[in-house]
């Protein structure tokens, strides 16, 4: 079997189209279990990247395996509409029990990509107005809603310019803020000025269906924006009569140190799109809103075959059953504050880190050139192949590839937080080791 796995792995790049075989690292594995994958090297690798923010109970729960075992014995498929099965239903329930505000009624659908589309969609129709206001740097899916609102890279736009009727505004930059400043107050004035111009020059406010945005920048390099930045984008849709879409695909379910970023701001969205975290690896994901706005969008205004799978919702129900018992929102913001206080104390040795950020376990770790201080995605894969070899798995976001993500499941223990971390210095040591060689 290994034999053939190999062989298989050597034909990856005749049977998978370059843009899924080309991401980093392309490890090969073999099982995954807690917080960790075994490779088919036979090494076993600590894995801080929880399946990019998805697998925030760990890897293959026993609780959540269970829950899919017993759900496969009654159904595999819906279709939810043409059948009803109790675990969609009893899924939306607990959903609106700790979701915010007055998000209580669900479209459940398969992906984050296919909840952005059903967020935009719900916008547009029930306002009755075309465009759509995002910003630079956020990222919302590939397809070609989402993409019209998508501007982590531009990469991901070439020669399939997206026909969508959206404007872009700039994301809070703390970086940009003056000394003498206070960056809340900054990000504010700046926010109230972009908008302004928006509305004077592009686009009347009457013509806007929704404002989106990921309430911590994720794929565009983990941007933690001041909580007054989200509320003044409240109180602007509030004020027009535009419907505010909160993003929370990768900072649902725990991974902010709350439920979702909305309670982490105190700002409660119109429309929220989940998916990631929601079920623990199973395919699952949902546009959510108020059973008002919901009722506005009728049968055969949007639709889904696979969405809210029944075992993917059993899968759901025993998530939300193991972060509550387990106390893992706790735990991810406990863990999330001691892992920022030794990050920064790594930061203080090495000159190729330049910004550590943080909310939860959702951390970012930017390295730039120790002398020009531009980022530097080349150092930084460098870095993460040093790690991988050690035994501790990390992603990569921003727009440069430059910031390493530290996103590890929940479940993750003050100890594997340490091993994890001592790793990362290590690999920092080495790499900078190579520096001084090459110069």
């Amino acid at each position: 079997m290994t034999n053939d796995w190999s062989n298989l792995v050597k034909k990856m790049p005749e049977r998978l189209a370059p843009s899924m075989a080309k991401d980093h690292p392309n490890l090969p594995v073999v099982k995954e279990e807690g917080c960790y994958y075994y490779g088919l090297d036979g090494k076993r690798y600590l894995d801080f990247t929880s399946g990019i923010a998805v697998a925030n109970t760990g890897h293959r729960h026993p609780k959540v395996v269970k829950a899919i075992k017993d759900a496969a014995d009654h159904l595999i498929h819906g279709p939810s509409g043409v059948i009803i099965y109790e675990s969609i239903l009893k899924l939306a329930d607990e959903l609106a029990a700790v979701l915010p505000g007055n998000l209580d009624c669900f479209f459940f659908a398969n992906s984050g990509t296919e909840a952005i589309e059903g967020a935009i969609k719900l916008a547009k129709h029930v306002t009755r107005r075309p465009y759509v206001v995002s910003f630079i740097g956020c990222f919302h899916g590939r397809s070609l809603g989402a993409l019209s609102v998508t501007t982590s890279k531009s990469k991901y736009r070439k020669f399939i310019q997206p026909s969508g009727l959206t404007y872009q505004l700039p994301y809070a930059n703390i970086k940009e803020c003056p000394e003498h400043m206070n960056p809340a107050v900054y990000t504010v004035e700046k926010l109230e000025k972009d908008f302004e111009t928006l509305f004077q020059h592009q686009v009347t406010p009457e013509e806007v269906a929704a404002v989106i945005v990921e309430p911590v920048l994720g794929e565009g390099g983990y941007i933690i924006p001041p909580k007054e930045w989200l509320q003044k984008i409240r109180q602007i849709c509030d004020q027009h009569g535009i419907l505010l879409i909160f993003d929370e695909v990768q900072t649902g379910f725990g991974r902010t140190g709350e439920w979702f970023a909305a309670q982490s701001f105190g700002v409660t969205p119109d429309i929220m799109a989940i998916a990631k975290g929601i079920a623990s690896g199973l395919p699952l994901s949902a546009t959510v809103a108020s059973k008002e706005l919901m009722q506005q969008w009728p049968l055969g205004s949007h639709g889904t075959t696979f969405g809210g799978n029944p075992m993917a919702c059993s899968a759901g129900m025993a998530t939300l059953e193991v972060l509550k018992e387990e106390k893992l929102i706790e735990n991810s913001k406990k863990l999330g504050v001691y892992a920022l206080e030794q990050l920064e104390k790594i930061k203080a040795k090495h000159s190729v880190i330049g910004d550590v950020r943080g909310i939860g376990l959702m951390i970012g770790i930017e390295v730039v050139d120790p002398q020009t201080k531009k980022p530097d995605g080349k150092g930084l894969k460098r870095i993460l192949d040093i790690a991988l070899d050690k035994g501790v798995l990390f992603y990569l976001c921003g727009n440069y590839g430059e910031v390493i993500r530290m996103i590890p499941p929940l479940t993750v223990s003050k100890e594997q937080i340490d091993e994890g971390l001592k790793v990362l210095e290590e690999s920092l040591v080495e790499f900078e080791k190579e520096m001084l060689i090459c110069n």
